[in-house]
């Protein structure tokens, strides 16, 4: 190692390069300039030659190093590439080729503009401009070139001469210019921010938007310009950004003094070798965009709030009911209080007002709907109470028929809303917080029938134009509702006053019959139905029982129900069996029709049951069959379906109805009901009915708790249809009441009946009645044998009363007619019909039968 004073001076070793991912080294924008450098001496020639110079240009050093610069200087070559096939100069001699091309005219050689710019080097120290250079291919290029004389240690002059393709010069001012354009004419508000998130540069519409000038905002931060909350959130985005790199769209910001909104986007800015050098940020003024967005959300949310009303008030029919519905369905997303006071002739289904309201008109509050944390509010205004304004207050002016009342502060609610007169309820509801106030009247046909009046806390924005107008809106509405509410209560409480009129109000006590029976009209979404019951006591402690449904609602469904079931009353009490009772009703459709088009449709179940043989004829006609309770019977089979022949619904003609005969043992329960009960809209019906066996199937000690059960384990999930129910326990008569004979059709059938009569009637302690029924008998028996050919029946039967029936083959009933003095018969059925209680005939398969009914002794007539 050489030391000494001639020893070269110690240097530091040289710094790493920095590459980049492809190992080329790293900068700012002088690597996108790639700035060539050159050195020559005063005479022009090359004496440091660089790489990029090189890379510019295609010439190698050690081909240019030592040789004048004129040789690659063209002067008047347009600056393209050469024209194709043009064959590309030698890289070992790079000199211009002045023997196969003169100097375009007006232009200097080479040499002498070489010549030329060093003289005016030497001259002022520096020279710049645009100077056209060959390429090694041929090529001309267009470059920048600034030329310095320096000066070494000897004094010795050198030219530093710096090159940079003019094409890459042009891109780089062409986007600084356009930055500069942004910048200035730009709409938006538009910031650079150094690392230190300190502005470094502003343009005016930012400016004004801050209402801060330019000079104001350079050096400072978000915090420093816009102090407050704002500021501080804005700083926090900012760190974010330098941090992550994560651009920032759209972020929402109120502006200086909560002056409209902003929308402030950020993102980070690098250099092309990646180094963070701050961050950009556009803000832009969105206030009327965000003013119309809201003003269109409220819009949005006005109109669900008329939809949410809508429905409610589609969905009841019933004044109580929708007024409560109402105040509901305001609060909280109207208002914060809501009450809907109705005049108290109209809550207790009167007419409207004829005259106009006047102040102290007698109001009822039906609705009232208060927030979640509005409790002591709530606990002042409940349903139902009275409320009175006095004359000459503001909502008595509202009552009047006058305009609404809009009260946008707490000053003016107690200024003038309620005299001291006025309900103490009232005053403290305001005291508790009521911060605006609407009252707008309810009208209907164009008659004020009470008041809505909303309320907001102070704590939430005051009523404005447009909540007044959408007031009315639901007001109108509302008023509508209520006023059709009204008149439908009116008109179903009609229907159903009629209905229950035409419904047995009560039904007879019968020997081994207990009955219990339900109706439930229906939902306040249907009118009355068709729907009903009835029992019928027959001759001999027998009994009709009957349910049906008449198809339709409404007072005309009601009015048939009532022919019909007059109509099977009457037909039952003539006797008939199930099955010609069905045909004789159906023959009668036609006259239970509305009108000659609207035919009637109905179906109904008719049993007769009878207690002395214990067996019960069903016969249906498009109806359910009955469900009949076993309480001897084990598990799933106590509960089964009567199978009934499948007939269709009365108002079918020309066809033909079956009954079925069943036994029923002692203690069973038959039940008998309308499809409302089981039927479900989207399921089977027999889904319904498998329920209900479920519920019968239960043991039950009394009846009346049978029915309930059913009633509230069946109707809250049916459909809004009317439902009829009917449960008879059927038990037979005691052993001994009955007792029948057959004799035959000779002399000797009228001394052996009155005999079994006489033994009969002492048998069961009734000798007071031996002489009456034994003269009865023989009337009806010598009437067999006069007319009829074959065996004659009698029976007797005590139950409630005493029941003597005596049968015959002749088809055809006996006639009473008015006998002569002098004739010797006729009068056998006019004793009957003066001696019994009742009496009556009936057809069977094999004949006729007579019957009567004697009261038993110590019982009440009739």
């Amino acid at each position: 190692m050489t030391t000494g004073p001639d020893a070269p001076p110690p240097h530091d070793p040289p710094l790493p390069p920095l590459p980049d991912a492809s190992g080329e080294l790293t900068g700012g924008l002088l690597d996108a300039l790639r700035v060539g450098i050159v050195m020559m001496d005063t005479r022009g020639r090359v004496v440091l030659w660089s790489p990029l110079a090189e890379e510019m240009l295609g010439w190698a050093g050690e081909h240019i190093v030592g040789r004048r610069i004129e040789h690659i200087i063209e002067p008047g070559r347009p600056a393209a590439d050469p024209a194709p096939g043009t064959a590309s100069r030698s890289a070992a001699d790079p000199a211009p080729r002045t023997a196969s091309r003169s100097a375009a005219p007006g232009t200097e050689p080479g040499r002498d503009l070489a010549d030329r710019l060093l003289a005016e080097l030497m001259r002022a120290g520096r020279w710049g401009g645009v100077l056209p250079m060959r390429h090694r291919d041929g090529h001309t290029l267009q470059v920048e070139v600034r030329a310095s004389l320096l000066v070494d240690g000897d004094g010795k002059p050198f030219v530093l001469a710096s090159l940079a393709d003019t094409r890459l010069l042009r891109d780089l001012e062409h986007d600084l210019a356009v930055v500069d354009a942004v910048f200035d004419t730009a709409a938006l508000g538009i910031a650079i921010f150094d690392t230190d998130l300190r502005y470094v540069r502003v343009n005016q519409a930012l400016a004004r938007m801050n209402r801060l000038p330019v000079e104001g905002h350079l050096g400072r931060t978000v915090k420093e310009v816009r102090p407050g909350r704002a500021g501080e959130e804005l700083t926090m985005v900012q760190r974010e950004v330098l941090t992550t790199g994560r651009t920032v769209v759209d972020l929402l910001v109120p502006g200086p003094d909560g002056d409209g909104y902003r929308s402030t986007s950020y993102s980070r800015i690098t250099d092309h070798a990646g180094r963070v050098l701050g961050i950009s940020c556009v803000v832009m003024d969105v206030t009327d965009r965000f003013m119309a967005s809201a003003k269109v959300e409220r819009t949005r949310h006005r109109l669900a709030v008329l939809s949410d009303v809508g429905g409610v008030l589609s969905e009841l029919m019933d004044v109580d009911r929708r007024a409560q519905s109402l105040a509901e369905a305001l609060v909280p997303g109207f208002c914060d209080y809501a009450g809907v006071l109705v005049v108290r002739d109209i809550a207790a289904g009167g007419e409207l007002p004829r005259e106009p309201l006047r102040g102290g008109t007698p109001l009822v509050l039906l609705g009232v709907a208060t927030g979640p944390d509005q409790a002591e509010v709530a606990a002042l205004l409940r349903p139902g109470g009275r409320l009175s304004f006095p004359e000459g207050s503001p909502l008595s002016d509202v009552l009047a028929g006058g305009p609404a009342w809009f009260a946008e502060t707490p000053a003016d609610l107690r200024g003038g809303a309620f005299s001291p007169l006025g309900d103490p309820r009232i005053k403290a509801a305001l005291d508790l917080g009521v911060g605006s106030l609407l009252a707008v009247p309810l009208r209907a046909r164009d008659v004020v029938l009470g008041l809505l009046i909303v309320g907001r806390a102070v704590s939430r924005d005051p009523f404005d134009a447009d909540d007044l107008a959408l007031a009315y809106e639901l007001a109108d509405r509302a008023g509508a509702a209520l006023d059709n509410a009204r008149l439908y209560a009116r008109e179903r409480e009609g229907a159903l006053m009629i209905q229950r009129s035409l419904l047995p109000q009560r039904v007879p006590r019968l020997p081994g019959v207990e009955v219990a029976f339900r109706y439930v009209p229906g939902s306040t979404g249907a009118e009355a139905g068709g729907d009903w019951f009835d029992v019928v006591p027959l001759a001999g402690g027998r009994v009709a029982l009957v349910v049906g449904d008449v198809m339709g609602h409404g007072l005309r469904a009601a009015a048939t129900m009532g022919r019909l079931r007059t109509a099977v009353r009457t037909l039952a009490g003539l006797d008939m069996a199930p099955d010609e009772l069905l045909r004789r009703i159906n023959d009668l459709s036609e006259d239970f029709a509305p009108g000659p088009d609207e035919p009637m449709m109905a179906t109904f179940v008719y049993a007769v049951y009878d207690p002395s043989t214990r067996t019960c004829v069903v016969a249906t006609a498009g109806h359910l069959p009955p469900l009949l309770i076993d309480p001897a019977a084990p598990g799933e089979h106590r509960v089964r379906q009567i199978e009934v022949p499948p007939n269709t619904p009365i108002g079918v003609f020309a066809v033909e109805f079956e009954s079925a005969e069943v036994e029923v043992p002692d203690g069973a329960v038959l039940v008998l009901y309308t499809d409302g009960l089981v039927e479900r809209r989207g399921e089977d019906i027999t889904e319904g009915v498998d329920r209900l066996r479920g519920i019968l199937g239960r043991p039950y000690d009394f009846l009346e708790d049978l029915c309930d059960d059913v009633v509230v384990g069946m109707v809250p999930q049916r459909e809004p249809d009317d439902v009829a129910l009917m449960a008879v326990r059927l038990g037979g008569l005691p052993e001994g009441s009955t007792m029948a004979w057959t004799f035959p059709a000779e002399p000797s059938a009228v001394r052996r009946a009155r005999r079994h009569v006489r033994t009969t009637l002492a048998g069961w302690d009734l000798s007071a009645l031996s002489d009456v029924t034994v003269l009865l008998v023989s009337e009806l028996v010598t009437n067999s044998l006069r007319h009829a050919h074959g065996p004659i029946g009698v029976r007797m039967v005590r139950g409630a009363s005493l029941l003597v029936e005596v049968s015959d083959p002749l088809p055809d009933p006996p006639r009473a007619r008015a006998a002569a003095d002098d004739d010797e018969g006729g009068r056998g059925m006019h004793l009957v019909a003066r001696a019994s209680r009742r009496w009556g005939t009936r057809q069977g398969p094999l004949g006729k039968t007579v019957w009567f009914e004697l009261a038993l002794p110590g019982s009440r007539p009739g």
